[in-house]
């Protein structure tokens, strides 16, 4: 896509499109990340996720990919056995990181359209104790949605902390991390919270980090205990990555402007026009597209459509590139039957519609209607 591209025609799931405003706040200059302005602006950032975050807690904030507080996830749980619930290509990830982790991880699930159902969670809770459970809240994947909150409430029945990946939901599905209990949540910049890519961001409960004493083999780079001890001196243990810190304290303000509350409404109603959309297109084209997760698990932000046998997603997503608006195309095993949208951020309606358009326009051509 061409630099000069308005606003509104990237509908990836994730990087998402970035506000302009956003984007030249990261033109100011370097300063000392040991010092009262970085404190400064530390602490403003900290005013903008905790609403977002629905916490008292501090927020930490990792210069990486959402993948490094995975592992931080993993590598400061208690010592025993991990749970890791898979229905998609990021829980696999996650299953597959507390493997390379050395840790004991058994998996529960595997089909990929639906959430892990809390009957067969239950089953292996009660078969053997676990440190903790993995999972994802929003799956990029699928357009799947878990509901942490009564896999929280059993889990802890359990003693089992619970580690949620919410990168495609936190900003765009509710999370409310104290109301919850949650033990560990953490999301990446680049998704609903509509920032650049480079910055993850967690919150742990005061129980999580205290048990994460005992934690053998938790490293430096993502050692949680050490984030703890330097944000309350609104500080980062490394040097962080500063011009992706003037972007998050500008897009927490936003945020703080439009509210959470209404933010996640947007993001709904976008995903019932996304979705009534691919009922319509059916009709319109006479073939069978469908939502790839069931009715009931929807994530807000992002829909898998599933294309009918014969036609190919690459064409449909190449297509639409061809008229301006960049998608996705399918993920892992779902990669030749389905294509993405990812309507998240700070899109628009309006800015949704024209690349429905653009979609259902491409598709008429490879049907050649």
């Amino acid at each position: 896509m061409s630099g000069n591209s308005p606003f509104g025609t990237f509908f990836l799931p994730g990087p998402t499109e970035v506000r302009p405003e956003v984007l030249q706040s990261m033109l100011q200059p370097m300063l000392p990340h040991r010092g009262a302005a970085f404190e400064e602006l530390f602490a403003r950032i900290q005013r903008g996720l905790k609403p977002i975050f629905r916490t008292q807690r501090p927020v930490y904030v990792s210069s990486s990919s959402a993948t490094g507080l995975m592992e931080a996830a993993i590598r400061c749980a208690r010592p025993g056995a991990i749970l890791c619930l898979v229905n998609g290509a990021f829980s696999e990830r996650f299953a597959n990181i507390a493997q390379s982790c050395g840790r004991d991880a058994t998996v529960v699930g595997g089909e990929w359209s639906a959430p892990v159902s809390l009957d067969a969670v239950e089953q292996a809770l009660k078969a053997r104790p676990y440190a903790a459970l993995t999972v994802v809240h929003s799956e990029t994947s699928t357009g799947v949605l878990t509901d942490i909150q009564a896999l929280t409430e059993l889990a802890h029945r359990y003693d089992c902390a619970v580690l949620v990946d919410s990168v495609t939901g936190l900003a765009g599905v509710p999370v409310e991390t104290d109301a919850w209990n949650l033990d560990f949540v953490l999301t990446g910049s680049q998704k609903a919270l509509a920032l650049p890519p480079g910055l993850a961001f967690g919150v742990a409960s005061e129980k999580f980090i205290a048990e994460a004493g005992q934690a053998e083999g938790r490293g430096l780079y993502y050692d949680l205990v050490e984030f703890e001890q330097y944000v309350h001196k609104n500080q980062t243990p490394n040097t962080p990555a500063l011009s992706l810190l003037y972007a998050t304290a500008v897009q927490g303000e936003r945020i703080a402007k439009e509210s959470i509350e209404r933010r996640w409404d947007r993001h709904t109603r976008m995903m019932e026009h996304t979705h009534s959309w691919v009922h319509e297109l059916r009709q319109r084209v006479g073939a069978e597209f469908g939502v790839y997760a069931p009715f009931d698990a929807c994530t807000s932000t992002v829909t898998a459509v599933t294309v009918p046998i014969g036609v190919s997603s690459d064409a449909i997503v190449k297509g639409v590139a061809r008229r301006g608006f960049v998608i996705g195309g399918g993920y892992g095993k779902l990669k030749a039957n389905t294509f993405r949208i990812g309507h998240m951020g700070d899109h628009t309606m309006e800015g949704l519609d024209a690349v429905l358009e653009a979609t259902a326009e491409t598709i008429e051509e490879v049907l050649d209607l």
